[in-house]
């Protein structure tokens, strides 16, 4: 019962929760952001105290019946509650960042009603084991991400943001009629039942693709990528958790719950998903390395990296699926930060054209030094976080003997290096072309120090991190690591 009501509040506080602030902005703008930020930070003790619990083996069951197969069915197991602690938790200083850079703007009770939604929406989506309620989740977070990436209001950022809307939507209508699909063969949109029939009859082909139709739009992999970069029109925290923290990980968190955990796609599926991981990787590290927007070019990056999460994930190789997870947490950590010193540098700069940037390690040390750490481990240079969980996806996929797959995302590897050194040397270091540009306010720049330093110091710390993953992917699939 303890652990019932935890995981319900997980999801449930920050919902319900969204709903005061815009409320409580009308008496005072300290009150609603502490709210919020009270929300968010709820949530993410609610999911490290399933830790323990799932860690020991547990895993936590809602189960209420209802007609038709539409369940309202939670499952906390080790999967679940990493993926929450990860989304809650770079949430919590998402916000708290916020609280320097939104102050300036309008919208700002929407904003933070928004942000808190989304990341209740997200912890649903994370805990649900019934494809309906899955899916009723993965909308709200499509309507959140859309207020959010318009939020500016002009014109061309209003389009972008129906783009983004328009495509992830599309997606997921094609992804429910494959849920639609697998109820057909099971009886059931329990992921417990479908994999039961599973076990029996493989899953259908065509429910397959209409599923990774959906998971690939919604994780901007090519050829669905491109309303990705376009959303860098947002602000920079709405981008960081759309590129780091949630939805671009959604794909990924659905992918490895449906077609790891739960069902075994047939051989082609298996080939197939590499393989459009790896030109997703490579097509989109070449973007990066022409794209002169600071915020473009680390969506690129996001795409590219989301092809190595990919390619983890699909192998089928233990140590693959561990790396592909452990890559979600230091990607991230990592992309967070990148993406939270872009806004620092336009913000105090009025530019995102790194091209008109240069020497700004002087007067912004402070992100110079985190943005370096962050893509430190985004390049995956040891002993950074990012280098382990490359390593690992690597060692499983050469372990299941992916040798040519393998090379072309080492390709890719070695292209993060060249843009993420060029941005570094054109934004911070050469000629000081901006003389009166000046650090963040004291939140901001809090923030991404704090998300600098863990970058490094999760790559300090990997045991436990690798460990958990290790575990998770015994249960995953039933087997010992």
């Amino acid at each position: 019962m303890e652990y019932s009501c935890t995981l319900l509040n997980a999801i449930f506080v920050p919902i319900i929760g969204a709903f005061i602030l815009p409320l409580a902005g009308r008496v005072s703008a300290v009150i609603r952001n502490t709210i919020a930020f009270g929300l968010i930070a709820a949530s993410l003790i609610f999911s490290l105290k399933m830790l323990p619990a799932v860690s020991a083996g547990q895993t936590l069951v809602i189960n209420k019946q209802f007609a038709f197969g539409l369940n309202f069915v939670l499952v906390a197991d080790p999967l679940a509650v990493f993926m929450a602690s990860i989304s809650s938790f770079l949430s919590t200083i998402i916000l708290f960042y916020s609280f320097g850079y939104i102050s300036h703007y309008e919208n700002q009770n929407e904003y933070y009603f928004m942000v808190v939604l989304f990341l209740g929406a997200m912890m649903g989506l994370i805990f649900s084991a019934n494809l309906v309620l899955l899916y009723i989740f993965w909308e709200i977070t499509a309507i959140t991400s859309w207020r959010l990436i318009g939020f500016f209001r002009e014109k061309n950022h209003v389009l972008r943001a129906d783009k983004a809307f328009l495509l992830t939507a599309f997606g997921a209508i094609t992804m429910l009629i494959g849920f639609v699909s697998l109820y057909q063969q099971a009886g059931s949109f329990d992921l417990s039942a479908i994999k039961a029939s599973a076990q029996i009859h493989p899953i259908a082909n065509f429910a397959v693709m209409l599923i990774l139709f959906g998971i690939l739009s919604k994780s901007a992999t090519l050829p669905f990528h491109t309303w990705l970069p376009d959303a860098g029109v947002a602000p920079s925290p709405v981008t960081a958790l759309l590129h780091a923290a949630i939805l671009v990980k959604i794909g990924v968190y659905v992918f490895a719950r449906i077609f790891v955990a739960t069902v075994t796609p047939a051989q082609f599926w298996q080939t197939a998903v590499p393989v459009i991981a790896a030109v997703s990787a490579i097509v989109s590290a070449g973007a990066a390395l022409m794209e002169t927007d600071l915020k473009r070019l680390i969506a690129y990056s996001t795409v590219s990296q989301i092809g190595f999460i990919f390619f983890g994930l699909s192998v089928g190789n233990s140590l693959a699926i561990a790396g592909g997870l452990l890559y979600i947490l230091m990607h991230g950590i990592a992309k967070a930060g990148l993406f939270l010193c872009a806004g620092i540098i336009e913000q105090n700069t009025k530019t995102k054209d790194i091209t008109k940037l240069g020497g700004l390690i002087n007067t912004m040390p402070v992100t110079a030094i985190s943005f370096l750490l962050c893509a430190f481990s985004v390049m995956g240079i040891p002993p950074f976080g990012g280098f382990f969980s490359k390593y690992m996806v690597f060692a499983g996929a050469i372990g299941a003997q992916k040798y040519w797959i393998s090379l072309v995302f080492l390709i890719g590897a070695f292209m993060t290096i060249l843009y993420l050194f060029r941005a570094f040397n054109l934004i911070f270091l050469g000629e000081a072309k901006m003389t009166h540009a000046k650090e963040g306010s004291l939140s901001m720049v809090t923030s991404v120090a704090i998300l600098g330093a863990l970058s490094l110091l999760s790559g300090l710390t990997v045991y436990y991190p690798s460990k958990f993953v290790e575990m998770t992917v015994s249960h995953m699939l039933g087997v010992k690591f």
